[in-house]
């Protein structure tokens, strides 16, 4: 008699501890939806703008991972005050650096607030934005060898770290898993892209043109640059291209593109000093690929075309083309400065590697004359059978109009150069007297001149050489050493040095 009438209590607890949380259930249902209402009442009107509206698009590189976006769209703003989902932006936006105006009435168009918002549509959020609401449950099933769908209704009471807790009928269940859910609309505050969300208001007209600019980070450009270089290396042609890593999380469609090559220093926002439209307006059509002009301290190249740069794309733009412009080879070998500082240990002489440049120079008279941005520059020469082989690379910083380029592509096989000294004599006071012999050995079918640069260090005097010594800065010295073909030359010098 007591077990029945402990169990009965039992049950009648349960029932009230259901009943309680049907009614915790009911109540927060309520809530949700009054909470919603009184959001919505509380919200001016929203409107939406996506890239179907967009008019034009402006698109500066810069060669330091970041890029300023003006974004031109035709838009319907209704008079008075109104939210304007501006969608279809970069998710690496920095959005301290964002700008909106009215292209055709700026002063009617005014901001109240702005926000940038990068809660993203994720299932979890979904499930926490619709607590207290009511959910589609889809499960799969097996019925006769065959499975089918199930949709049931359930509000979610809450969605803990241990698993959401629902309410389907009158019953409370847990640690249910089904294979989807079916949500009846789009939560507030939850976006399925990056979004700029702007409080305005305007007294203007109903249609305008408005300009979005922002800094965006992950997308960078650099220089890559093909030198092809005739067989006998007296002249080159030389195809510049523009390569563009876009990481921005967005496409840019038939957009003007320009490219911004100097060093930028990012702590003022150069914001206000590129969101004017007629900033860059003037620049005439050049025949070559890209426009270019002086900018600031830095230069701007401009494309001559509109083009698209899809996100998670690396894409190539022509930037010049030169041909037949004249180039020089030069064999250079660069002596050691701790052989002027003791006597060396006597036995084979020292070989130091000789190194092979082409040197132009970046002048109009020859075809070139644009400034040329940093990059990397693959150097390939003719065959004897017509094709065409790669010799080497090499990088080079920022260069302007008539300065020379040199490209080291790698050390000469058939170019031999030894190092030994042949005298050392201390004079006191920190006073030395030094000879040395440098011999180079040519077993190629042409003749070279190498060019050995000796850095001897210390208060030097030349004292005597067999070929004439340049003083090419206050510890070196330089000297053009003739090879005939197969064969030898040898450069002997005297140098007395005070340390």
């Amino acid at each position: 008699m007591k077990t029945r009438t402990r169990k009965s209590l039992l049950a009648i607890t349960l029932i009230a501890a259901l009943a309680v949380v049907g009614m915790a259930a009911t109540h927060t249902l309520r809530a949700a939806q009054a909470q919603d209402k009184a959001a919505a009442a509380a919200q001016p009107a929203a409107h939406e703008t996506t890239m179907t509206d967009q008019t034009d698009l402006a698109v500066t590189v810069y060669n330091s991972n970041v890029a300023l976006v003006r974004d031109t769209r035709d838009v319907a703003l209704p008079n008075g005050e109104f939210q304007l989902r501006f969608m279809d932006i970069a998710s690496t936006i920095n959005a301290p650096t964002v700008h909106l105006r009215s292209l055709a009435e700026p002063e009617k168009l005014n901001i109240l607030e702005q926000d940038y918002e990068y809660d993203l549509l994720d299932a979890n959020k979904m499930l926490q934005k619709y607590v207290g609401r009511e959910v589609s449950l889809i499960r799969e099933i097996q019925k006769n060898n065959s499975t089918e769908t199930e949709e049931t209704k359930a509000t979610l009471l809450a969605n803990n770290p241990g698993g959401p807790v629902w309410k389907i009928g009158d019953s409370i269940v847990t640690g249910m898993t089904p294979n989807g859910y079916r949500f009846s609309s789009l939560p507030e505050n939850l976006y399925s892209h990056p979004t700029l969300v702007w409080t305005l208001t305007n007294s203007g007209a109903r249609r305008q043109k408005i300009e979005a600019s922002y800094l965006a980070n992950n997308i960078s450009w650099n220089a890559d640059y093909v030198m092809t270089v005739a067989r006998d290396d007296s002249n080159a042609d030389l195809d510049g291209w523009v390569t563009l890593v876009n990481n921005t999380g967005a496409g840019f469609h038939n957009a003007k593109l320009q490219l911004v090559a100097g060093e930028l220093n990012r702590v003022v926002s150069p914001i206000a000093r590129f969101s004017r439209s007629d900033a860059i307006a003037g620049v005439a059509a050049a025949p070559a690929p890209m426009a270019q002009e002086s900018f600031s301290e830095y230069h701007l190249y401009t494309l001559n075309r509109r083009t698209t740069i899809f996100d998670k794309e690396t894409k190539q733009v022509s930037l010049l083309n030169a041909s037949r412009f004249p180039v020089e080879k030069h064999f250079v070998v660069n002596g050691q400065s701790y052989y002027y500082h003791s006597a060396m240990t006597p036995g084979a002489p020292l070989k130091d590697p000789v190194l092979v440049y082409y040197r132009f120079k970046n002048e109009e008279k020859t075809g070139l004359g644009m400034p040329l941005p940093a990059g990397t520059v693959r150097v390939y020469q003719s065959d004897s059978h017509g094709g065409s082989l790669f010799i080497g690379e090499d990088s080079i910083q920022h260069t302007p109009k008539d300065e020379a380029v040199s490209i080291h592509i790698g050390n000469a096989f058939d170019i031999v150069a030894e190092h030994k000294q042949t005298d050392y004599k201390s004079l006191g006071s920190r006073s030395w007297e030094m000879e040395y012999e440098v011999t180079l050995r040519n077993h190629k079918e042409t003749p070279v001149t190498v060019e050995v640069n000796e850095p001897i260090g210390g208060d030097w005097e030349m004292l005597s050489s067999t070929f004439p010594a340049k003083k090419t800065a206050a510890f070196a010295a330089q000297f053009m050493v003739p090879v005939a073909k197969d064969g030898t030359s040898v450069l002997k010098y005297r140098v007395r040095v005070k340390y």
